[in-house]
């Protein structure tokens, strides 16, 4: 008699998801049956609750970065985390071609409109200065002020109106570029300061006082 095919075996289901979604069903019917064993009608863990007994919610991997976090979240961790610290190694660092949706203000590069014209100087670590081509196409950053504000909508159900003074002057603004540098970063990397308090003119306040 031959051996039973085992239920988890990739050749028996030509398009597994039916079959996936039944082990779904059973997986999350054990979520009742625990707390039915349990005399409890709410799983609760570390000040979050779930009804064992309502069906799961599905959501794709996509849908949750979408609702939960997003590319601008998931881009800005990743670089401070990960990239930012390894960059001004030995030589400063230019970072450039960030992608257009992480520079609201900076027009695109001619040869390739996924990317701003924008870059970054870091030494150490240490971001230095912040530098961008100016967007001067009113329409374009009217479109991208309106979907910035519908995603701020969606996630936190609030939005800001758009600066209209601003888009008007945009129209009649010369092709321009600029560079924000932290002068006093500047300072004390050049200085040999460990705290960047140790370099600024003004006082400021001991968080621990």
């Amino acid at each position: 008699m031959a051996a039973a095919t085992p239920w988890w075996a990739p050749h028996v289901h030509a398009d597994r998801r039916p079959f996936l979604l039944g082990r779904a069903r059973i997986t999350a019917a054990l979520l009742a049956i625990a707390a039915r064993a349990a005399g409890t009608g709410r799983i609760a863990f570390r000040g979050r609750e779930a009804d064992p007994f309502v069906a799961p919610e599905r959501l794709t991997v996509a849908d949750a970065f979408k609702r939960f976090a997003g590319w601008s979240d998931v881009f800005s961790r990743v670089l401070v985390e990960r990239i930012e610290p390894n960059l001004g190694i030995g030589r400063a660092t230019i970072l450039c071609e960030y992608p257009v949706v992480e520079a609201a203000l900076a027009r695109t590069r001619p040869s390739d409109p996924r990317v701003a014209e924008r870059f970054e100087l870091y030494v150490c670590g240490v971001e230095i200065a912040n530098a961008f081509g100016e967007l001067t196409d009113a329409a374009e950053q009217r479109r991208r002020f309106d979907a910035e504000m519908a995603e701020k909508q969606r996630r936190y159900g609030e939005r800001y109106p758009v600066d209209e003074d601003f888009l008007a002057a945009l129209g009649r603004m010369p092709p321009a570029c600029g560079s924000a540098l932290g002068f006093d970063r500047l300072v004390m990397l050049a200085t040999g300061a460990t705290r960047i308090e140790q370099v600024i003119w003004t006082q400021v306040a001991d968080p621990t006082d």
